[in-house]
């Protein structure tokens, strides 16, 4: 099986490399990481570099592709053009089309979630509507045929162990997990936004800055507004055609 996950400049690292370290654990698998071309890649902390294996026209018809999103860079990857007509492309002969955490804004922004279910980081759900998919913020991991979107960060590593047990059984994923021993056991219980306080939520936000430098967030903002505009007059033609 061959196994294309993108790679792009801000991305999140855990975002890729969770759902990795579990589909990693399958039968001989071609794990190829996909950009327009090989070299490295920084991603949103700017202080931890991947790097992209492979390039968009040498994988053009991989079994399963996989997206994940960014603190500093979704909204500006989602006007990438090459990206998108790749997705588009590979997505009608793979097998799994899954997104982690934002990615699944660059699975909309290539068309592919319009008038589906689908989730996401918690503060993505709102520009999933904006591309006309269906926003789903209750479920950790949202199936619509062989379209999966998993939501924050930390379920990437749940959207790689259902991949296993999809793919190759249950038994096959039980071993993956305890090959990670992935047995979550938080410290606290505030990881959704359901569950969280006020206060809680006002600090998550204040963390976000924190990480993010101001430029970056800036420059995401104003490539937020713009797709959001944007989607709203597509919207508005549509209605009059």
């Amino acid at each position: 099986m061959q196994i294309a996950i993108v790679v792009y400049p801000g991305m999140t690292a855990l975002d890729a490399i969770g759902p990795y370290e579990l589909l990693r654990t399958l039968t001989d698998p071609e794990i190829r990481f996909v950009w327009h071309e090989p070299g490295p890649i920084v991603t949103d902390s700017g202080a931890l570099i991947l790097a992209a294996t492979h390039s968009f026209e040498e994988t053009p018809a991989p079994d399963l592709i996989l997206i994940g999103g960014s603190l500093t860079s979704t909204m500006q990857t989602a006007g990438d053009e090459k990206l998108l007509a790749w997705l588009r492309q590979a997505h009608a002969t793979a097998t799994w089309t899954v997104s982690s955490c934002s990615g699944s804004v660059l699975l909309a922004a290539a068309g592919l979630l319009a008038g589906k279910p689908a989730t996401s980081h918690w503060a993505a759900l709102p520009v999933l509507l904006s591309y006309g998919a269906k926003p789903d913020g209750k479920q950790r991991i949202v199936r619509e045929g062989k379209i999966i979107t998993a939501a924050g960060v930390s379920a990437g590593l749940d959207l790689g162990l259902w991949l296993v047990g999809e793919i190759e059984g249950r038994e096959r994923a039980e071993a993956a997990q305890l090959l990670i021993e992935y047995d979550p056991q938080p410290p606290f219980d505030s990881g959704h936004l359901g569950k969280a306080s006020a206060a809680t939520k006002a600090r998550a936000l204040a963390l976000t800055k924190q990480l993010v430098p101001g430029r970056e967030l800036l420059s995401e903002g104003r490539a937020g507004a713009k797709v959001l505009w944007s989607n709203a007059i597509e919207r508005a033609r549509g209605r009059r055609r």
